[in-house]
């Protein structure tokens, strides 16, 4: 199998990235069992090689494997893991571990059996790390890495560092901070590029193409990733297309499920499960009343799309901004808060906060009297009391 350690070495050679994420740094990396999970292009194998090129020097100490490569479809995950084991190897880092069927009963016996290797792997968003035939639970610590925040994106355009806010302080600190960021950028003209072709790193490689690589991942996810990791029936995926295409045209969508499921042809329970799933695979946000009581047969609020790319990429002629702004609040804010329906405004955040989100004329008459509301306001660089801008939300993360 010494073919395995020339593929690692030709994938590190051949590494060029022009940034590197803070996620990196958020990982514990002594823990003996680490996933990685995330949507489809949001850079999980270029974290990985990234932290491998930093830290392990050669490939007798870490090993980087992809499941999707066919020179290692006939080999197993344990095989691989012993045999690197018996070399002398002290770290396995697997790709696209979801495309092998065994993955959770070999994982649960490598970190059993093989007590000096460490293995860190990435997966699809959508797969249960916890759930399947082997227990895990014990074992394997799950992160989420998400496309780029609009601070990362500035980062990258710009070559500058910016720091990351809590929701407390940018709620309660929003002039100080938007007067730092504006002294050294326009923070409006990145917002709007952003909102176009930024959440996702392979911008980098041509705009030009982005959206038609965009919806190429779209149609994977759609057609193999849930099918294959959730046994969906693939007669229903043209029915889950559909339904996108509705959702992406609704500004935004607050679903009556009844019709909606008539009017894509699967009943009730079937729509309420596969929305669940394509939130999960991170296709779509939902909306609802109580996330505490959440589940797959929940009936959502409103539905969104998960980015506001995916929204030019799907919808790109009759893009909303309003539809948009929204799109970017709850984007931006379901990394790090707790982000429900609420009657009164647009959202609720964390349980408490009131949050209306609309342009540079929008007004507190919807939330008039109403404790611990806000605005966050479009088309405007430094807010006023509890008016605050809107793309300052995106540098939470």
């Amino acid at each position: 199998m010494d073919f395995l350690y020339q593929n690692h070495q030709k994938t590190i050679t051949k590494l060029k990235t022009e940034f590197r994420r803070d996620f990196i740094d958020q990982i514990d990396w002594d823990e003996r069992m680490i996933a990685i999970k995330g949507a489809r292009g949001v850079g999980k194998t270029t974290l990985m090689l990234q932290y491998i090129k930093e830290t392990h020097k050669t490939a007798n100490q870490a090993l980087f494997v992809s499941m999707d490569d066919i020179q290692v479809s006939g080999l197993s995950i344990w095989e691989i893991a012993e045999y690197h084991y018996n070399q002398g190897g002290t770290h396995l880092y697997i790709d696209e571990i979801h495309k092998y069927d065994n993955w959770s009963i070999e994982l649960k016996n490598i970190y059993d059996r093989l007590g000096g290797l460490s293995v860190c792997f990435s997966s699809s968003s959508i797969l249960q790390v916890y759930k399947g035939y082997a227990d895990l639970s014990r074992r394997v610590v799950s992160y989420q890495l998400h496309g780029l925040s609009l601070r990362e994106y500035i980062q990258i355009e710009t070559k500058t560092r910016f720091e990351k806010y809590t929701f407390q302080e940018i709620s309660k600190n929003h002039v100080e901070i938007s007067t730092q960021i504006i002294e050294r950028i326009k923070p409006l003209a990145y917002f709007n590029e952003y909102l176009k072709m930024g959440y996702f790193p392979f911008y980098l490689q041509s705009k030009k193409s982005y959206y038609q690589k965009l919806t190429t991942i779209l149609g994977v996810t759609l057609e193999v990733d849930l099918p294959y990791i959730l046994d969906i029936n693939i007669h229903n995926v043209g029915k889950l297309k559909r339904l996108i295409k509705v959702i992406a045209g609704a500004v935004p969508f607050q679903p009556n499920i009844s019709k909606l499921a008539e009017s894509v042809d699967l009943t009730r329970n079937t729509l309420t499960q596969y929305l669940y799933y394509l939130e999960q695979a991170e296709i779509i946000n939902l909306l609802t009343v109580n996330t505490k009581s959440y589940s797959h047969l929940t009936k959502p609020e409103k539905i969104f799309l998960q980015n506001p790319n995916l929204a030019h990429a799907i919808n790109w002629e009759t893009v909303n901004r309003g539809t948009l702004r929204e799109l970017f609040f709850l984007n931006q804010l379901k990394t790090t808060q707790q982000v429900n329906f609420t009657k009164i405004g647009d959202f609720l955040v964390n349980e408490k906060y009131i949050f209306e989100i609309g342009g540079s004329t929008k007004t507190f008459a919807q939330i008039a009297d109403i404790e611990d509301s806000y605005l966050a306001v479009d088309e405007i660089e430094i807010g006023h009391k509890n008016k605050i801008p809107l793309w300052l939300f995106g540098f939470l993360y």
